[in-house]
């Protein structure tokens, strides 16, 4: 099916691309979309627990939203505990100094990745819940940032909500198909990777084969690169000259590019360098755009701090489990029993049972 967009609502700043079909075949296995945003998220929170009283000049590098008042009271109840739920939106920036990268009829904002990071009381552990792109949801009636009243539309590609409604819808439907009520919102912007990487120096990575994407521009052998901020930001970007040709593939290499971000970090040591660390975190809270809640680097560095006994290679990542649409092949739509034994665990700050893992769109399961 297709979806047209006839108006645009970009939120606090920036537009974003339109999105690319997937590939109607079958995977052959699915990955959880996660490392990108999920990366970046621990790089910021780091960075801003370490130098946030050194360099309070970079609280105006932030934006920030006020989710709460715009939506009110129209949401799930907040749980009564120290347990912490937070919605990690990956988006692509087509625009300003990025436009000379773009390439075909890129329009509209949109969401790349989400993520719904459950932290339970104690925050010792955590579990992120990818929602794919292409997932067709329900949109509840909701108001946007600037004040527009969208009404509620049914069968609508997720991604399309960001677009059309901007960070508070994207909140209000996670919320709606969850039954789980945000705490706080981070949109981290991929095309904030090019300055944070050229800040680090180019980052190395290995291909386990070649790339070569007319649309990008990007032509890289199979084995070990040093890329610079404009090849990386077209790595993340390229999908037709690598693999199939599906989003599966360009997952996957934006899965590698976030641990070779995170390799290059702990390498050069950068927490333990104040001036380098600037650099990074200059480029980084460029990218960002946060709920009121977390929109300055103090409350950023606090809300990191409380989340420091967390560690992030023991998180638990769990795609949404889907299937694929009777109408639309290259759609899919939340799995059911599964979905909703996923949120009811969430919501109850249970142990996710295996039986809610199941994706009929992947053969087996979404970890």
């Amino acid at each position: 099916m297709t979806h047209a967009l006839t108006e645009t609502e970009s939120g606090p700043r920036r537009s974003r691309r339109a999105p690319s079909k997937r590939d109607g075949k079958p995977p052959r296995r699915r990955r959880v979309w996660r490392w990108i945003a999920l990366g970046l998220a621990v790089v910021l929170l780091g960075a801003g627990g370490t130098v946030w009283w050194m360099y309070e000049s970079l609280d105006s590098n932030l934006s920030d939203v006020d989710i709460d008042k715009v939506l009110g009271d129209d949401r799930p109840e907040k749980v009564p505990t120290s347990g912490q739920n937070l919605l990690v939106l990956g988006s692509d920036s087509r625009s300003g100094a990025n436009a000379a990268l773009n390439t075909g009829n890129v329009s509209g904002a949109r969401s790349d990745t989400a993520l719904v990071v459950h932290i339970p009381e104690g925050r010792t552990r955590a579990t992120a819940v990818s929602i794919p792109r292409d997932t067709l949801v329900s949109r509840p009636a909701c108001t946007t940032a600037s004040g527009r009243q969208l009404p509620a539309a049914k069968r609508v590609m997720f991604n399309s909500v960001y677009s059309l409604g901007g960070p508070t819808c994207v909140v209000k439907t996670v919320e709606s198909i969850s039954g789980i009520r945000m705490d706080h919102y981070m949109e981290i912007d991929f095309a904030g990777f090019k300055d944070l990487v050229d800040a680090l120096g180019g980052v190395t990575i290995k291909l386990d084969e070649a790339i070569k994407d007319s649309k990008t521009g990007l032509d890289l052998t199979a084995g070990s690169h040093h890329l610079d901020g404009t090849d990386s930001l077209r790595l993340v970007r390229t999908r037709y000259g690598y693999g199939d040709g599906s989003d599966l593939g360009r997952i996957g290499l934006q899965q590698k590019f976030m641990l070779a971000v995170l390799a290059e970090v702990k390498r050069q040591d950068v927490l333990g360098s104040p001036a380098k660390l600037y650099d990074i975190a200059s480029s980084a809270t460029k990218a960002l755009t946060t709920d009121s809640g977390l929109g300055s680097l103090t409350k950023l560095a606090k809300y990191g701090g409380s989340l420091k006994a967390i560690d992030p290679g023991s998180m638990e990542t769990i795609m949404l489990p889907v299937r694929y649409d009777t109408q639309d092949p290259n759609r899919v739509v939340a799995a059911q029993p599964q979905a909703g034994r996923l949120w009811k665990a969430l919501r109850e700050d249970e142990t996710v049972p295996e039986s809610a893992k199941k994706s009929p769109a992947t053969g087996g399961t979404t970890s």
